[in-house]
Parts: C-alpha cells; sequence; structure tokens
C-alpha cells in the first residue's frame, strides 16, 4: 500500500520503528516552558501610593504584605499609629467595583488585594494614617550652587594707639577659583572671622607674603614670586609650534626612506610615529607606502596615513609684524577668514576631505580670535627650516605652510590695502610652487600640510 504526507499513520504498528522518533517531555519542562510564555506575555504593572498630597510611583507588588511593606517604608509610621490601605473605586477591577457599594476598597489581606488588582494595568493606593508625611525625595540631580569667586570683606586697621578704621573691600579669588569650596570640593558655609596684620615700625611697614622664593643668589630675598603666576609665565613664554603633517601618495606599493633635516635654529619637539635620530638635526622614517595612501612604519609596527610631528623655533627669531605683514599677508575677520581659506586650499588642490580636516582640526586655534592675518611660506623658506627628501625618483612635492596670527581692530587697519578683496584675488599656487603633477596618480607624490600660528 502506497502512503503519502497526507495519510495517517493509524494503520502503523504502535511499537514499530517509527514510533522512536516521539519526543518525551517530562512535567517539569512544560511547567517551565509555560512559566516564561507567562513572563513574557506579562507587562510591568506600576502602583502610585498617595498619602495626603505626595505621591510615589513604584512597583505593583504581588501580594498585601508586600505592598503593605512598600507602604510602610515610605511613610515611616510610629508603631502606635493609625495605618490602613484602601484603593478608590475607579481605579480597582471592574469586579471589585461592582461588589463595593462606596467610593473606596478597604485592604484588609490578601483576599482583598488579588480582587482589586485583577485585569488592572496600575493602582493607586492611599494610605489612611494619623502619622506625619513622609519627607521629601532629594532631586534626581540637584543643582550645585554657582561658584563664589569673589565676596565683600571688611578689616579693622588701626593706624595709631586708640585710631581705629575700617577698611571695606572685596576679596577677589586667583583663577576664578571657588572660594566657597575646600580642596576636595566640600563647600565651606557658615559665617567665618579673619585677620590682616599690617606691623608698621615708623615710616616701615611690612606685610607677610606667601608665595614661592626663587633660589637664586642674584635676586635678594625681599624678591617673592607666587607660585601660580610663575605658571603662567612659563606657559606663555613657551615658543609656540609649528604641526605638520606629511602624506605620501605613491603608484605602487615600495620601500622608501624619508628624512627631516631641522635648521640648527628649530626644534623638533615631537614625532609620530617616532622619527629614528640618525644625525644631529637629522631624522628617518622607513616605509613601506601603498597606493591607498597608508603608511607602514616598520620600527613602530605602526600604519598611519600620515607622518605628524612639531617643531618651534628660536623665540629670539620670531617678530609677529614682520612674519605677516600688509606687504605679504592679509588679514580679514575670523568668519570671512574661514570661507576664504577653503576657497584657498581647494585651489591649492586638497580634496574636500582634507580641506575639512584641515579646519576642523586648526578651528580652536582659529576661534580664539577675532580677526585673523595669515600668508603661505614658499617651498624654499619652508626647506630652510625644515628640508624633506625621500628616496624615489621621481617624486612631486607638495608643501602648503600656512601662518598667521590673531590682530586687534586697529591692527586690521593697517591692512586697508591687503584685505579679503584683495585676498580673494590673489593666486597663492605660484607662491607655493604648486604643480598639476601633483593630480597626477601615476607620480609618487608627497604632500606636507603645516600651520603655524605666531604669538
Amino acid at each position: 500500500m502506497l502512503l503519502s504526507p497526507a495519510s495517517t499513520s493509524g494503520s502503523l504498528p504502535n511499537h514499530s520503528f517509527w514510533g522512536k522518533f516521539k519526543g518525551k517531555k517530562s512535567d517539569k519542562e512544560s511547567e517551565y516552558r509555560d512559566k516564561q510564555a507567562q513572563m513574557a506575555l506579562a507587562r510591568q504593572r506600576l502602583l502610585t501610593l498617595a498619602y495626603g498630597d505626595m505621591e510615589t510611583v513604584r512597583m505593583l507588588p504581588q501580594s498585601y504584605a508586600e505592598l503593605e511593606v512598600v507602604a510602610r517604608d515610605w511613610t515611616k509610621p510610629p508603631p502606635e499609629a493609625i495605618f490602613s490601605l484602601r484603593v478608590p473605586t475607579e481605579f480597582a477591577s471592574l469586579h471589585a467595583s461592582r461588589l463595593v457599594s462606596g467610593p473606596y476598597i478597604y485592604l484588609t489581606g490578601e483576599d482583598s488585594y488579588q480582587i482589586a488588582i485583577m485585569g488592572v494595568q496600575g493602582l493607586r493606593v492611599e494610605i489612611v494614617s494619623d502619622a506625619p508625611p513622609p519627607p521629601d525625595e532629594p532631586p534626581l540631580n540637584p543643582r550645585s550652587p554657582p561658584p563664589v569667586t569673589d565676596m565683600p570683606a571688611t578689616f579693622n586697621l588701626e593706624l595709631v594707639p586708640g585710631q581705629h578704621i575700617a577698611l571695606e573691600t572685596t576679596v577677589a579669588s586667583a583663577d576664578d577659583v571657588d572660594m566657597s569650596r575646600m580642596e576636595d570640593g566640600t563647600v565651606v558655609d557658615g559665617l567665618f572671622w579673619g585677620k590682616l596684620c599690617i606691623v608698621h615700625s615708623g615710616d616701615t611697614h611690612t606685610l607677610d607674603f606667601t608665595g614661592t622664593r626663587m633660589n637664586n643668589p642674584d635676586i635678594t630675598p625681599e624678591f617673592l614670586f607666587d607660585s601660580k603666576v610663575m605658571t603662567k609665565l612659563t606657559s606663555a613664554a613657551r615658543p609656540s609650534s609649528a604641526k605638520c603633517h606629511l602624506s605620501i601618495l605613491a603608484p605602487a606599493q615600495q620601500y622608501c626612506d624619508v628624512y627631516l633635516t631641522v635648521n640648527p635654529l628649530w626644534n623638533l619637539a615631537m614625532t609620530w610615529p617616532p622619527a629614528e635620530n640618525v644625525e644631529d638635526q637629522k631624522y628617518k622614517y622607513f616605509l613601506r607606502v601603498h597606493p591607498g595612501g597608508a603608511l607602514e612604519h616598520f620600527e613602530s609596527e605602526m600604519v598611519v596615513t600620515s607622518l605628524y610631528y612639531e617643531a618651534s623655533p628660536d623665540p629670539a627669531m620670531v617678530d609677529p609684524n614682520e612674519f605677516i605683514a600688509p606687504r605679504n599677508g592679509f588679514a580679514m575677520g575670523f568668519r570671512d577668514f574661514l570661507s576664504h581659506i577653503m576657497v584657498v586650499l581647494d585651489q591649492l588642490g586638497m580634496s574636500l576631505h582634507a580641506r575639512t580636516n584641515f579646519i576642523n582640526s586648526n578651528l580652536h586655534s582659529f576661534l580664539a580670535h577675532k580677526n585673523i592675518a595669515y600668508r603661505f611660506l614658499s617651498p624654499t623658506k619652508i626647506a630652510n627650516a625644515i628640508d624633506i627628501s625621500v628616496t624615489a625618483s621621481p617624486c612631486v612635492f607638495t608643501r602648503l605652510f600656512l601662518i598667521f596670527r590673531g590682530i586687534s581692530d586697529d591692527d586690521l587697519g593697517l591692512f586697508a590695502g591687503a584685505g579679503e578683496k584683495e585676498a580673494n584675488t590673489y593666486n597663492w599656487r605660484e607662491t607655493v610652487g604648486w604643480s598639476e603633477n601633483s593630480k597626477d596618480t601615476s607620480m609618487f607624490r608627497v604632500l606636507e600640510i603645516s600651520v603655524w600660528e605666531i604669538t
């Protein structure tokens, strides 16, 4: 007899071969699966506890005992206080509301509680008690008080014995330090008394000073420095650095060496990946370059898209007014400068991605100035500071070195004949020595983009 998938197995023996494929389910497995299905379909139900004008929201307990624990934990009533729970009929289930004629269902045990929560997604329970109301819950994100950077102060001075004057002044903190907090962040609150001691003997007046004493025999002991002021002076005296990014675009995968020769008047502050110092003021990169722009640096085992280095000149040779002047540069407002420099970089062959990264990387420095004066350096001047050589021939070099400085509104008037209008008509390609070969994908190309803010 032929059997099809639509036929039944009624004619097959009960203890035949086919019976071996019938799975066996235990009672525990079926109960576990039923429980999981119920939990998956169950929704979280919320409980609103109300006591007078105060309310709080919690998860709805499964039993009356748990509900009472939650309610007592919130209100914390004393042992002798009256305490009962009730549910308004409009919040209870329909079955429970039909059984009650009054406006409330008083919860007295497990049965009344289960009837009240049957079929409802949320429940409102009112607490009836003569206990004091629960304390206010602290806000989730309390706002800290604003910092106190200055406060009024009054000093009582005795000029001569028996003659007193009051000196009213304002005490200001250095570096906008919050005077209302201690070093560990603790808020200082209260009323404090201070004392100012001025010692005078005849016409000589002395005042104790807390600070940093310079350990230099050429400086008199009376010459004192504040440590915070010294830190600021050290940062201000530090010369600015030129930030340089060097990319290599090769037509095919090949090995090459890149050499950086730094002028003695310049100092190579840092390199990344780290360059090998082969001679005095000469550094080397041993790379394997790829057509997509990836650079494998063997010494550090790093793969990057550009080499980064910073160089700073001798501060004695830097004169901002001479480096950027109306005779060799242009000046304009901050917003005009951003749109203008994007057009200039486009004319110099930079892609949209490269131009955007350039602005994003230096926007913080540009934003610090209301007006900006700038210029691009010629390849000869760049090579006099940092010369680049590679072991690949032929090679096309494109070195874009932007120097800029912030100027005031008064100094902007000095650039009356070198403003945005004149800058838009200037051809920077001739200055930087730009060539059409920089776009030739069959050539070995080196692109260096440098920025130096002169301060």
